[in-house]
């Protein structure tokens, strides 16, 4: 085992932990070191490589976060059994949780919403859009034949404060996530563009840039969100040239950015010519203050959907272009998908013109706000950020806990919820918290036990080893 181990890391450059931690799990990766092998104790591997003991103690402690290692009171540090990796992705997750086959399970890995009368809207819709004109099943659409849809969506979307919206301003998408790519795909330009987001930022946002082939970089958040400082300095050493954020409900956090900050992110955006993609898919109630579309709508894109407030299985959002850019971004989802499917196209139209839609929107609400207050109620002594309008709650763990080993033991309780790791930038740091996502698939009291067993793992953090 000594020959995976440096004569000394007392010269090297760079963070001394992160090499221990590097040379170890290299080692387990290549077989090395084998399940089970016990490591040298934090002082003599300290003494080894002429590095302090605090140092080899911090490499320990990622690695058994990471369950590379496992460490046993009274016994030492040893190499870890190698479990079944855990995709991460939602569809692969809610896939293994299905296949452990016990009720007892809940996820709390994505928001659910609960049905109040919107699969039966849905289900009418259909048999509206199946008896409608065959020709609509036999041709290409065409941008006349989405005009009623575009409207429709229009009247939608311009209920929020977000700038003037007509139906020539819509553009349709297959859901959130493709609106941002698609809003992406019409701003972006050169060889490797850069793109800001907050230093914990919804997972989306680095999908869709990493494939768009664009550089990412965090920028600092406090109370009330991006911080303007960091924003500047930002821009000033990557050449920026967007920026993706959440000022209504950022995810995963829960924060909403106030008025005056928005504000001053739009004067320096103004400043720098950075365009604002502004990701507003997670609020349910109404918006606190104007969009960035709004505010400064010669530079900001907006990208909402239905799927947090009637049915993520539609796959359906709307994307909107500042002043005078409205034909790039419809060029852009007419060159990579001719837009949606006719007859998706006119179920979306019959829900949003629907007149119980209001009413559902309000259930919907309300319901979700019951599953929130159940969650503040088990977990309101802790430090907890929630709104009974957004679907999940951010909490930041006590002392003892490291998001990494609080996820695994909650799964191993029968709850998923994730981790903050999984918000930060692949380099970046993230603070030991997780995001909880309401579930109102599960009936009332199984949340509340879902949240109860999270509370009891909170109440007693594992024993701390000391070193």
């Amino acid at each position: 085992m000594g020959t995976i181990w440096p004569q000394s890391l007392a010269g090297a450059k760079g963070p001394k932990y992160k090499m221990v931690a590097d040379t170890i799990r290299s080692a387990v990766e290549a077989g090395g070191l084998k399940t089970g092998t016990k490591l040298p104790p934090v002082r003599d591997l300290a003494y080894q490589l002429s590095i302090t003991p605090g140092t080899v103690a911090r490499a320990y402690s990622i690695l058994t976060d990471e369950g590379v290692l496992e460490a046993e009171v009274g016994r030492g540090t040893f190499v870890a059994e190698k479990k079944k990796p855990v995709p991460d992705d939602v569809w692969s997750r809610q896939l293994h949780l299905a296949e452990a086959r016990d009720p007892g399970h809940v996820s709390l890995f994505s928001p659910r919403i609960a049905d109040m009368g919107q699969v039966a809207a849905v289900r009418e819709a259909l048999h509206k859009v199946a008896e409608g004109d065959a020709r609509k099943f036999l041709n290409y659409p065409t941008r006349d034949a989405y005009l009623p849809v575009r409207q429709a969506a229009a009247a939608w979307v311009g209920q929020s404060p977000v700038g003037t919206v007509t139906e020539n301003d819509i553009v349709l998408t297959h859901g959130g996530q493709n609106g941002l790519m698609v809003v992406l795909q019409a701003i972006l330009e050169g060889p490797q563009p850069v793109i800001m987001v907050e230093d914990l930022t919804y997972a989306g946002f680095r999908r869709a840039s990493e494939l768009l082939r664009a550089q990412v970089v965090e920028v600092a958040m406090d109370e009330h969100g991006i911080r303007p400082d960091s924003m500047e300095l930002a821009i000033r050493k990557t050449g920026a040239t967007v920026l993706c954020t959440s000022p209504e409900v950022h995810n995963p956090t829960g924060l909403y950015t106030p008025l005056e900050r928005r504000k001053e992110i739009v004067r320096i955006a103004r400043r720098h010519g950075v365009q604002i993609v502004e990701d507003d898919c997670y609020r349910l109630g109404e918006a606190r203050a104007p969009g960035y579309r709004a505010l400064a709508p010669e530079l900001a894109w907006h990208v909402s959907s239905i799927s947090k407030i009637l049915t993520p299985a539609l796959r359906v959002g709307f994307a909107l272009a500042p002043e005078g850019r409205a034909a790039d971004l419809r060029r852009v989802a007419e060159y990579g998908y001719f837009g949606l499917a006719q007859p998706l196209a006119d179920l979306v139209r019959i829900l949003l013109t629907d007149p119980r839609l209001p009413g559902l929107v309000d259930k919907v609400r309300a319901e979700m706000a019951r599953y929130v207050r159940v969650a503040v109620n088990a977990l309101g002594g802790f430090d907890l950020t929630w709104n009974p309008d957004v679907p999940f709650l951010w909490l930041r763990l006590p002392s003892g806990w490291r998001a990494a080993a609080f996820t695994r033991a909650a799964e191993a309780n029968g709850v998923q919820v994730r981790s903050a790791d999984e918000f930060a930038l692949r380099d970046g740091r993230a603070p030991h918290a997780v995001r909880i996502a309401v579930n109102a698939h599960v009936p009332l009291k199984r949340f509340e036990e879902a949240m109860l067993r999270l509370r009891a793992l909170l109440d007693n953090p594992p024993e701390q080893i000391s070193v």
